[in-house]
């Protein structure tokens, strides 16, 4: 059941609402500029009709004048205009006006009248816009309309504000509570999916819509860091069981001898080689444990501080150079096509580390009159690397497994594998050092395909 707190937190809720009260804001400073333009427009217009008026009467001979007044309100069909006539002493001689307003200067100029006027048969006093002239014969003459109809105006623009904002805000409010719910929704869901993965479970991802909006692709982006801990939690068990199972054999080779050699009492003609076959085992030991460090430092992400740029062409020229006479010992034709000027964004030592151990073990699984190639190709997405051979291959469910530390295929299709099952891992590290992608094929003549694609840095950072 979601409450309005969750509503409240809900981004889209906060946009609604930060929209909407820009919108008020907006609405209320567009209203006020209307009303403003449209109050001074008609209170332009009134001074005009009042001075129109004014100027007419002024005009009218003095014994036609009460006659010309009673005319011009008998026009007034709304009872908006005021027209009274007064003396010099300011008593009343004739007009719809009882007496002079007090706040009405005798000036000719029109003025704000806000408390109205006196007007005969009338109670309510309007505002209203008028002037007071003196005429030639000593009179006043007060002409006065008002201002009712700009306060209706007004009052309309208010209420159209009023139901401009009622009918924005309350059904924004509605639509936002609306809009939130199903964000809040997938947010639920991922925090049931959260909870598992919480408690160990790293095989449960995040759930994922067909929408393709912002909570999917932040779905996306954390299924793809929780698949990365994973892969590398297993990994580490993975090396912990291999660690345990690959150092037992030797460890308990080095008691024995070292228990034979207590138990002989330290016969000079005993000592030697049983102190070499410890030795032996204890570089073994050390051989391994340097290859783990070796990998823990390349999945170190600071070496890429000293990346440059580099040519794959004359690093692979030199790996080619350096096996060509182990690929001649066994009869094994070692082709190179690889053009100088492939640039790379990596580290030289590493990268030449990496195809060395490829290319080796390439030649080593090769039976004699064998043939392993080598060629670099430049591609729309960068260079591209690929090593063949025609040995035994290595098949479709073991091509993960021998990027895996300690792995040895037992398979009856590879020969037995020699060293600690390190290599292989170790150019893997170097490749997700660099962002390059490594890939394990079938050879079509026969044996197995490594391919290398180069495409995650072509230029310097």
């Amino acid at each position: 059941m979601l409450n309005l707190s969750d509503n409240w937190r809900s981004a889209t809720t906060r946009l609604i609402v930060i929209y909407g009260a820009f919108f008020v804001l907006w609405g209320i400073v567009l209203v006020g500029v209307v009303y403003w333009q449209t109050g001074r427009y008609l209170s332009h217009v009134v001074d005009e009709i009042v001075e129109q008026r004014a100027r007419y009467l002024e005009g009218v001979e003095r014994p036609m004048l009460p006659k010309a007044m009673e005319s011009t309100g008998a026009l007034d069909l709304r009872g908006v205009m005021s027209i009274g006539l007064f003396g010099a002493d300011g008593s009343y001689v004739d007009g719809n006006i009882e007496r002079v307003p007090a706040d009405l200067p005798v000036d000719g100029v029109i003025h704000v009248l806000p408390n109205g006027l006196d007007r005969r048969g009338r109670t309510a006093r309007e505002p209203a816009r008028g002037l007071a002239r003196r005429l030639e014969t000593g009179e006043v003459l007060v002409i006065a309309r008002d201002t009712s109809v700009i306060d209706q105006v007004a009052n309309i623009i208010r209420e159209a504000l009023l139901w401009g904002i009622t009918l924005t805000v309350i059904p924004g409010f509605i639509g936002g509570l609306l809009l939130s719910r199903r964000p809040l929704q997938r947010v639920r869901a991922i925090e049931a999916a959260i909870e598992p993965i919480a408690r160990g479970d790293l095989g449960r991802r995040l759930p994922v819509s067909r929408r393709g909006d912002e909570v999917d692709m932040l779905a996306a982006i954390v299924n793809r860091m929780l698949g990365e801990i994973e892969r590398l939690l297993v990994e580490v068990k993975g090396v912990c069981d291999s660690v345990a199972h690959d150092l037992r054999t030797p460890l308990t080779r080095l008691r024995s001898q070292l228990y034979r050699l207590q138990q002989t009492g330290g016969g000079a003609e005993g000592i030697g080689p049983t102190l070499e076959h410890c030795i032996a085992d204890v570089d073994s030991l050390l051989e391994r444990f340097r290859a783990l460090l070796r990998i823990s430092e390349l999945e170190d992400l600071r070496r890429r501080g000293g990346f440059a740029d580099v040519d794959l062409g004359e690093i692979l020229g030199e790996v080619h150079e350096l096996y060509a006479p182990l690929a001649e010992d066994g009869a094994i034709a070692f082709g190179l096509d690889a053009p100088h000027g492939l640039a790379v964004y990596g580290d030289r030592h590493l990268l030449f580390e990496a195809f060395s151990n490829l290319v080796a073990n390439a030649i080593k699984f090769t039976p004699n009159g064998g043939t392993v190639s080598v060629r670099a190709s430049s591609e729309a997405r960068g260079p591209r690397v690929e090593i063949t051979d025609t040995g035994p291959g290595i098949s479709g469910d073991e091509r993960d497994a021998v990027l895996q530390r300690f792995y040895r295929s037992e398979s009856g299709r590879a020969p037995p594998m020699q060293g600690y099952g390190l290599g292989l891992s170790i150019v893997a590290a170097i490749m997700r050092l660099h962002g390059f992608r490594l890939g394990i094929d079938d050879n079509a003549a026969g044996g197995a395909r490594i391919t290398v694609e180069c495409w995650a840095a072509m230029t310097s950072r």
